[in-house]
């Protein structure tokens, strides 16, 4: 890629180490989501109920992540699915996968945006000054819109000036977002009663199922390790260990948050609640103060997954852009800090919108992004099984379920678990999505339809599929530029595809 000054062709930097890129999987996922949407959960299914649908929904991340280890310690290259999906199905599925899980980072991204100055208000309750509109029934006010924008603004600018400043940042604010989750459970064991928790279930399968639907937005993030795997500087084997233990470490937080709220509220509490985990962190030690130190932690939460997301966004549209998918100009890399700077301005300019939309914009990004994530799960789960079949004698550094078949019963259950989590999202179903989020869903993929439809047909998968598209983009351009005729382009397109079958 040519810098600013036109200089010689550069890659990414190599220069993730191992708790780098642990954190960027972790924080990814735990975001803000535990402390705005924890009270929620419980009010919906009861405590037990929310942690079993937390426990069952990490299963199946895991379940599914397991398919991503194996892929990314065989293909370490960033863009994560993007590779996947285009050696084992060819560019048009490899673009509807890496679409779907851009779309799902995008709305995570402007998620936190719209978290931070919810958060904020909490410690400074005057936050709101100089009202802007209404939005479905949410009260838009200038100063807490900018503070969403202040915060859009230094997360991509953190980002811009390379993966390894924001590994640090990422490194030290889990640390603290952790060491939050510690007096969270210290004071459920103190100050805790277990009479709040009744009752355990509530509203039985329909309950449960109302959590399971934003377990793909909750747990979203273990990909983003594999996003920045060419910029890793450790094994692709251990790489892909890490994408299973960060799922099973926000698994973990997401339980014990759920039971230690509900040790310091009971229902009725909850119910009236705007931030639960914050009000039970304050019930539970009788001060306010623990309850703006918890915010601290939700803050830390939204930075470390706004940090990781807009990190593995960015590297998706980069290896898109590089492979032709999308115009060049978001393969741009930043002549010094080498970062897809274009990419991430881009990302970074739509979340400074979010925060102008009001609170009303967080649960519709949390079930618009939903579907996408799982689609692009279940794609990956299929690219996994192919690439099992037609090529087995692939160097795979972490292969999944040892010599025997138990890898491919993993790949089986990863496809039909994230089918099964796409049928709750459907209308009629109990945990179905409103008609707002499916707005914002189908206008994501409009958008990604005319960029499907100037993909080339015919490029055929396997390990020189990336050639084979950027030879066919290039035989179109010189053919509309006139430097070649229709025939000729036509002709040399047949001989891409015919080479391309000879060496299979």
């Amino acid at each position: 890629m040519q810098g600013a000054g036109g200089g010689a062709e550069v890659g990414l930097k190599k220069v993730l180490g191992k708790w780098d890129a642990l954190a960027i999987g972790v924080g990814a996922m735990i975001g803000f989501g535990w402390v705005v949407l924890t009270g929620d959960w419980i009010v919906s299914a009861g405590p037990i109920g929310a942690s079993l649908a937390m426990l069952v929904g990490g299963g199946i991340m895991a379940v599914v992540g397991l398919t991503y280890a194996e892929l990314v310690s065989a293909i370490p290259k960033a863009g994560g699915e993007h590779n996947y999906l285009l050696r084992a199905m060819g560019a048009r599925w490899s673009f509807a996968g890496s679409w779907a899980i851009v779309g799902g980072y995008i709305t995570i991204v402007a998620f936190e945006a719209v978290a931070l100055p919810k958060s904020v208000q909490y410690i400074f309750p005057n936050l709101s000054q100089i009202k802007l509109w209404d939005i479905a029934g949410s009260e838009v006010y200038l100063t807490w819109a900018l503070v969403g924008v202040v915060g859009a603004v230094a997360i991509t600018a953190i980002n811009i000036r390379g993966i390894k400043t924001a590994g640090i940042v990422q490194t030290f604010v889990v640390i603290f977002l952790f060491i939050i989750g510690a007096m969270l459970l210290t004071g459920a064991f103190a100050g805790g009663d277990p009479k709040n928790m009744e009752p355990f279930f509530v509203n039985g399968t329909a309950g449960f199922f109302g959590v399971m639907i934003v377990v793909p937005f909750m747990f979203v993030g273990f990909d983003v390790i594999p996003q920045s795997a060419e910029e890793c500087d450790i094994p692709p084997k251990k790489i892909g260990k890490y994408v299973v233990v960060s799922v099973m470490i926000a698994t973990a937080w997401y339980v014990m948050v759920v039971l230690a709220t509900s040790s310091g509220l009971g229902q009725r509490a909850l119910a009236g609640s705007d931030l639960a985990t914050a009000d039970a962190m304050g019930a539970l030690f009788t001060s306010e103060v623990m309850a703006k130190i918890l915010i601290a932690g939700g803050i830390a939460g939204i930075l470390t997954s706004w940090n990781s997301l807009l990190m593995g966004a960015s590297r998706l549209m980069y290896a898109m852009a590089q492979s032709g998918m999308l115009p060049r100009w978001f393969a741009y890399l930043h002549p010094v800090y080498r970062t897809p700077s274009h990419a991430l301005l881009f990302i970074g300019a739509l979340s400074l919108l979010a925060p102008f939309f009001g609170t009303a914009m967080l649960g519709w990004l949390v079930d618009s992004g939903s579907p996408s994530i799982v689609i692009a799960y279940l794609l990956v789960g299929v690219a996994f099984l192919i690439l099992r079949r037609r090529e087995p004698g692939m160097e795979r550094p972490l292969r999944i379920g040892g010599r025997g078949n138990f890898g491919q019963v993993i790949g089986v259950l990863s496809v039909l678990f994230c089918a099964g989590l796409i049928s709750l999202y459907l209308p009629g179903m109990p945990a179905a999505i409103g008609w707002q989020p499916w707005l914002l869903f189908g206008g994501w993929w409009l958008l990604g339809t005319f960029f499907l439809l100037r993909v080339p047909r015919g490029v055929s998968p396997g390990e020189d599929a990336e050639e084979q598209l950027l030879a066919m983009i290039s035989i179109r351009q010189q053919a509309r530029l006139g430097a070649i005729g229709v025939d000729a382009a036509g002709a040399r397109s047949k001989s891409i595809k015919s080479a391309a079958g000879k060496r299979r």
